[in-house]
C-alpha cells in the first residue's frame, strides 16, 4: 500500500530541512541565503501590491513571506499559488524571445513553493516549482515538476548528513561486477576515472580518492536547486534535484533527476525531446537529444548523446559522440565515436580516438561463468561492421578489426594492425602496419579531425592525438622484438600462438614490410621531433642543438592516463604523492596533470632522441651533424611517401570500378564526391609536406651540415 502522509496546509513550503540537520543558531534558509548571490534587495509587499495580486487570482499562505525587489510589477503575476518564503526580482513589461519561443516577463499559472527568482524571469504553466534559486532572464514554460529535496546531491556520489552508505551512487566502470567502481563527482576528468578504476590493489590510494571526493562537497542538508541566467526550459515533465548552469536549453525532456548540467555562455549545454537522465553529471557544452536514456553516468565536456543512445554506468570522455546504441559499464577516453544503430559496448576500457561501427558487439560475457569480463583497447581502436568480440580481449593502439564473429578471446600486441577472422582457413589473420601500407588517408585524417574538434576551453589534461607518439613508438619497439624473432615464410607470412584463446593458429601477413615500416617510422618520429625542437629553440649550431638533447639510459615507459600520455615513473610518483598527503585534493591532482602537460614536450623529445639512438644502434657520440643531415633527408622521403599514401588511398575511391559503377559519368561522380584535387584535407597535407621540406632545409643549414 502507498503510504500517504497528511500535514497541515500551513506547513507547505516550510520545514525543508529536518530540525536535527539544522546547525545551532541557523534556520532552514541559511544555505539558501548563501547560494543566492544575485544581489537583489528584497522587500515586503505594499498593501496596493497585495490587492493587485489578489485581483489577478494569486494566492499565498502568508503575503508577508512573499518578498519582492524595488522594481516589482504585480500586474505581471497572475493565477499563481505561493507557499513558503518566495522572493521575486525585477519584473518589467517586456517579452523574452528564444528560438521563436516568445513569453511575457512575469509569473503565470504556476504553483511556487519556497523559491528565489532573479530579474525578468518568464514562468508560465509550471505545475509544481519547489525549492529552486532561479537566475535572471530565465524562461520556464509547460513543465510538470521542477523540484529539489533537502538531500539533493546533483549527481555527485556523496552522502548527506544522516544518510546510509547504501544510497551512495557509484559508477561501475570497465567491469559489470562492480570491482572497478568509482564515485562520480562534478569535474571528474578521464584521468581521474582511469586512476581510480585501474589500481584496485592499492587500498591506500583508493581511500585517498574517496576522501578527495567527499572533501569537495558539504554534507549539510538544505541546498536548493539552481538554474543559471538565461537558461530556457520548455515542455519538460519531471526535473528533480538538478543543478543547471547558465544558458542551458532543456526542451521536451521526460525526466531529469539527481543530475548536474554544466553550462555557461561560452559552452552551452542542451537536453532535448524524450530524454531521461538519472544520477549523473553533464559537462560543459554537451548535447543530449532525441530519446536518450542515461543512468549512473558522467559526460565530460563537449560530448554528445543522441538518437536513442543508452549510457549506463559509464564515463564518456570529452569530444565524444554516442548515438543509436547501448553502452554499459565502460570508461571511454576523449575523442570517441559510436554513432550507428545496434552497436553494443560493454565492460570496456576504450582509450580514445576510437570509432565503433554499426552492428558491433564489443564485450560478450557468454563465455564466462559470471559477468566479470573486460575489453581493453588502446587509442585508435576501430572495430568494423558487425564485429563481435568476447571478454577478455586486449588490443594495441590503432587496431582495426574487419567484419566477423570472432569466436574466442583475443590478444593483439602489435599496433596499427588489421585483424580478420578467416572462417574458411579456420584461423585468425593479422596484418601489422596495415594503416601505413593501405589506409594512410583515414589514419592521418582522423588524427587531424580529433585535434580540430577538441572544443575544450579548459585543457587541464593535454591530450595526444598524433598517431606517432611515445606510446605507439614503444609498442613498435616491442613489435619489432617479436616480429624479428619469427621464422618468416617465403610469402612474407609467419605464424604465432597465444594471440587467441583457441587451438587455431594466428597468421601474420607482410611481416618484412611491417618490420621495415616500423623501423622507418621510429626513425622518422625521432628526427621529426628533433627538427621541430631545432626550429623552436632557434639553435645556431648542431653542437648547441645536441647539447639541448638528453639521451636517457633507456626509453621511458608511458601510460595513457585518460588520453594524456604520462611517463610511468611520473604516474608512480603521482600515486606516492597522493598517498603521502603531498597532494591533498582532486584540484591538486589536476594541477599535477597540468604540470605533466607542461613537461610533455621535453619528455617527448627525450623519448624521441633515445628511441632514435636505439633504432639506429648508435651512441650519442655517434650522433653527428653528418648523420643528422642524412636522417633529415630520409625523413623528407618518409614524409613524402606518407603524403603520397594519403592521396593514393583516397584516390582508390575514384578509380575502383565498383565505386564508379553507380555514376554514369565522371562529371556526376565529381559532383557527388567532389573532385579529388579539390579535397581540402589532401591539399593541407601537400602544404604540410612543403612546410616539412622547408623545415628540413633550414635545419640542415642551421646545423652546419651543408645542403
Amino acid at each position: 500500500m502507498n503510504i500517504i502522509h497528511k500535514h497541515s496546509v500551513d506547513t507547505l513550503g516550510y520545514n525543508f530541512v529536518e530540525p536535527r540537520f539544522i546547525p545551532e543558531g541557523k534556520d532552514e534558509y541559511h544555505l539558501r541565503n548563501v547560494q543566492n548571490r544575485n544581489g537583489i534587495e528584497y522587500r515586503k509587499l505594499s498593501a496596493h501590491e497585495i490587492e493587485v495580486l489578489v485581483r489577478n487570482r494569486n494566492t499565498s499562505d502568508d503575503w508577508n513571506k512573499l518578498l519582492v525587489s524595488r522594481a516589482f510589477n504585480p500586474e505581471l503575476v497572475k493565477n499563481c499559488k505561493f507557499f513558503g518564503l518566495v522572493r521575486i526580482g525585477m519584473l518589467e513589461p517586456y517579452f523574452l524571445e528564444f528560438n521563436n519561443l516568445r513569453m511575457p516577463v512575469g509569473l503565470y499559472n504556476s504553483t511556487i513553493i519556497s523559491c528565489d527568482f532573479g530579474n525578468n524571469v518568464c514562468i508560465d504553466n509550471v505545475n509544481y516549482l519547489s525549492h529552486y534559486i532561479i537566475g535572471d532572464d530565465v524562461m520556464i514554460v509547460n513543465t510538470n515538476e521542477l523540484s529539489c529535496t533537502a538531500h539533493a546531491k546533483f549527481g555527485n556520489g556523496v552522502l548527506k548528513d544522516g544518510e546510509d552508505e547504501k544510497v551512495r551512487i557509484w559508477l561501475e566502470l570497465c567491469n559489470e561486477n562492480g570491482g572497478r567502481s568509482v564515485i562520480p563527482f562534478n569535474g571528474m576528468l578521464p584521468g581521474d576515472a582511469f586512476l581510480w578504476s585501474k589500481y584496485r590493489e592499492d587500498d591506500a590510494l583508493l581511500g585517498k580518492f574517496k576522501m578527495f571526493t567527499e572533501k569537495k562537497f558539504d554534507k549539510q542538508q538544505g541546498y536548493y536547486g539552481k538554474i543559471g541566467d538565461r537558461t530556457v526550459i520548455k515542455n519538460c515533465k519531471i526535473i528533480k534535484d538538478v543543478w543547471i548552469g547558465s544558458d542551458a536549453y532543456l526542451k521536451g525532456a521526460n525526466k531529469i533527476k539527481n543530475v548536474t548540467i554544466n553550462s555557461d555562455a561560452a559552452r552551452k549545454s542542451q537536453v532535448g525531446e524524450g530524454c531521461e537522465l538519472v544520477n549523473g553529471v553533464v559537462g560543459f557544452g554537451c548535447r543530449i537529444f532525441y530519446g536518450v536514456k542515461a543512468v549512473r553516468f558522467l559526460m565530460a565536456s563537449h560530448s554528445q548523446l543522441k538518437y536513442g543512445a543508452r549510457l549506463i554506468n559509464s564515463y564518456l570522455g570529452n569530444n565524444a559522440t554516442i548515438s543509436c546504441c547501448e553502452v554499459l559499464n565502460s570508461l571511454i577516453f576523449p575523442a570517441h565515436e559510436q554513432h550507428h544503430n545496434n552497436s553494443f559496448l560493454c565492460a570496456a576500457l576504450i582509450m580514445g580516438q576510437s570509432n565503433i561501427a554499426a552492428g558491433a558487439t564489443i564485450g560478450s560475457n557468454h563465455n564466462s561463468r559470471s559477468p566479470d569480463g573486460e575489453i581493453v583497447a588502446g587509442r585508435g581502436f576501430w572495430p568494423g561492421l558487425c564485429v563481435s568480440l568476447k571478454h577478455n580481449s586486449k588490443f594495441a593502439s590503432f587496431t582495426i578489426i574487419s567484419k566477423g564473429d570472432f569466436p574466442a578471446e583475443i590478444l593483439i600486441p602489435i599496433p596499427f594492425s588489421l585483424v580478420s577472422n578467416d572462417v574458411a582457413g579456420d584461423r585468425l589473420v593479422v596484418m601489422p602496419a596495415y594503416w601505413f601500407l593501405y589506409n594512410m588517408y583515414a589514419l592521418a585524417r582522423n588524427a587531424w579531425k580529433y585535434e580540430d574538434r577538441d572544443r575544450r576551453t579548459e585543457k587541464i589534461q593535454l591530450i595526444e592525438y598524433d598517431y606517432l607518439a611515445p606510446d605507439t613508438i614503444n609498442e613498435m619497439f616491442a613489435s619489432l622484438s617479436l616480429l624479428e624473432s619469427l621464422p618468416v615464410h617465403e610469402d612474407g607470412s609467419a605464424t604465432v600462438t597465444g594471440w587467441e584463446n583457441s587451438s587455431r593458429e594466428t597468421l601474420l601477413l607482410k611481416v618484412p614490410q611491417a618490420i621495415a615500416v616500423f623501423r622507418e617510422l621510429i626513425r622518422y618520429y625521432g628526427v621529426r621531433t628533433i627538427m621541430r625542437h631545432c626550429k623552436e629553440g632557434k639553435y645556431a649550431s648542431f653542437d648547441a642543438l645536441k647539447k639541448s638533447l638528453s639521451a636517457k639510459i633507456s626509453r621511458a615507459n608511458w601510460l595513457n592516463i585518460g588520453g594524456q600520455l604520462i611517463r610511468e615513473e611520473a604516474v608512480a610518483e603521482l600515486k606516492r604523492d597522493i598517498k603521502s598527503g603531498k597532494l591533498d585534493s582532486w584540484e591538486q591532482v589536476h594541477q599535477s596533470y597540468q604540470q605533466q602537460g607542461d613537461a610533455y614536450p621535453q619528455d617527448k623529445r627525450n623519448h624521441a632522441y633515445t628511441a632514435l639512438l636505439e633504432i639506429l644502434g648508435i651512441s650519442p657520440r655517434q650522433f653527428t651533424a653528418e648523420k643528422f643531415k642524412t636522417l633529415v633527408q630520409e625523413a623528407v622521403l618518409t614524409e613524402t611517401w606518407m603524403t603520397k599514401g594519403i592521396c593514393d588511398s583516397r584516390a582508390k575511391d575514384y578509380t575502383n570500378p565498383f565505386r564508379q559503377m553507380v555514376y554514369d559519368t565522371n562529371a556526376e561522380m565529381n559532383k557527388v564526391l567532389g573532385k579529388l584535387e579539390d579535397n581540402s584535407f589532401i591539399q593541407d597535407q601537400f602544404a604540410r609536406l612543403d612546410q616539412f621540406k622547408k623545415l628540413a632545409r633550414s635545419v640542415i643549414k642551421i646545423t652546419g651540415a651543408g645542403e
